[in-house]
C-alpha cells in the first residue's frame, strides 16, 4: 500500500469540526475477549450495532490483521454494513518517539505512516500515538519535549496530504504528566496536533480531575472512564469525570474506554463471560454519558 494509492481513495473526514456531542466506543473496551479469541475486527462493527447501539468506533492497531488496502476494504465494507462510523485510529508498538536515539525517533516516525494511509482510508479524522523513551525520570530529562516534538513534527509532514490530525494520549509515564503534554502542544504548536484527553490514564498519586481540566483545552478527543455505582472510587468516579469534560466545554466524541473490573490476582473469566461483561461495562459508562452529556432520561 502506497501513499499515493491510500491517498487518493477518498477525502478525509472533518468529525472534530462538526461540533456536536456523540458516543463513541473505543475498541480496547473489548480487548478482554479479542485477545481471547472471542472475535475478530471485522465483526466488530456488527457488535457495535447489535450489542451496544452505537454507531462509532475508534479503532486499535492490536486488534488489525493484516492493513492492506485489500483488508481495509473489507474492513470499510463491514463498518458501512453496520451503519458504524471510523473516528480514531489508536496506535501502539511503532517506537520510540521521544526516544534520545534520533535514528530511533526516524524510525518511530516512518512506522507510523502505515496507520495514517490506513485511517485515510477508513475515514478517521486522527490517528493517535504514544510519547515513549527517553528517562525513566522524565522530570530530568529536559530535552524530552523538544525530541517529541521533532518526531511529531516528522509525522505531520507525512499526513499533511490526508488532511488527519495527529493526537497524543496521556498514556503513562512522561505521557501521563500533564505539564509534559501542555508543553508538547506548544511546542509543536500546530493545528494539526492536538491530545486525547483520556480521563483515567494519570500517573499514580495525581489528581485525575485536575490533571484532566490542564489538558482539555487542547484536546481533539476524550476517552471516558472510572467507576461507579455500588463500587464506586471517589478519586476514580465517571461521572465526575464527565461533568469535568463538560464543564470545560469538550465538544465531540466521548469515547468510551472501559473494561470490566477483576480483583488483582483473580483467575481469567471464561471468554463468554467475559465479553457479557464487556457489553454490561460498556453500557454502564454509555448511560451515564447519556445521561450527563445529551440529557436522555
Amino acid at each position: 500500500m502506497t501513499r499515493r494509492t491510500v491517498l487518493g481513495a477518498l477525502p478525509a473526514l472533518s468529525v472534530a469540526a462538526e461540533k456536536k456531542q456523540g458516543i463513541s466506543l473505543a475498541a480496547w473496551s473489548f480487548s478482554g475477549s479479542f485477545f481471547q479469541g472471542k472475535w475478530k475486527l471485522l465483526e466488530l462493527p456488527g457488535i457495535l450495532r447489535d450489542k451496544l447501539g452505537i454507531t462509532v468506533l475508534e479503532h486499535v492497531n492490536q486488534f488489525f490483521e493484516n492493513p492492506t488496502l485489500t483488508y481495509l476494504g473489507r474492513l470499510k465494507k463491514a463498518c458501512a454494513d453496520a451503519g458504524v462510523q471510523s473516528t480514531i485510529l489508536m496506535v501502539d508498538g511503532e517506537g520510540g518517539t521521544a526516544s534520545p536515539d534520533a535514528a530511533e525517533r526516524k524510525r518511530a516516525a516512518i512506522a507510523h505512516r502505515k496507520w495514517f494511509d490506513a485511517g485515510h482510508e477508513l475515514g478517521c479524522y486522527a490517528v493517535r500515538c504514544n510519547v515513549y523513551g527517553g528517562a525513566q525520570n522524565w522530570k530530568a530529562d529536559r530535552d524530552l519535549v523538544s525530541r517529541a516534538a521533532e518526531t511529531m513534527h516528522m509525522m505531520l509532514d507525512y499526513a499533511k496530504e490526508s488532511g488527519l490530525d495527529l493526537i497524543v494520549e496521556n498514556h503513562g509515564g512522561a505521557s501521563s504528566d500533564p505539564d509534559v503534554l501542555v508543553a508538547l502542544v506548544k511546542k509543536v504548536n500546530h493545528p494539526k496536533f492536538g491530545l486525547l484527553c483520556d480521563l483515567g490514564n494519570w500517573n499514580k498519586g495525581d489528581d485525575r480531575y485536575a490533571s484532566s481540566r490542564k489538558i482539555l483545552p487542547y484536546a481533539k478527543g476524550l476517552s471516558v472512564k472510572g467507576t461507579w455505582g455500588p463500587d464506586t472510587d471517589p478519586e476514580f468516579d465517571a461521572e465526575k469525570l464527565v461533568k469535568v469534560a463538560l464543564d470545560f466545554g469538550y465538544v465531540g466524541w466521548w469515547g468510551l474506554e472501559v473494561t470490566p473490573r477483576r480483583a488483582q490476582g483473580a483467575a481469567k473469566r471464561p471468554v463468554e463471560e467475559q465479553f457479557a461483561e464487556e457489553v454490561k461495562t460498556v453500557l454502564g459508562a454509555k448511560a451515564i454519558v447519556e445521561r450527563v452529556v445529551l440529557r436522555k432520561g
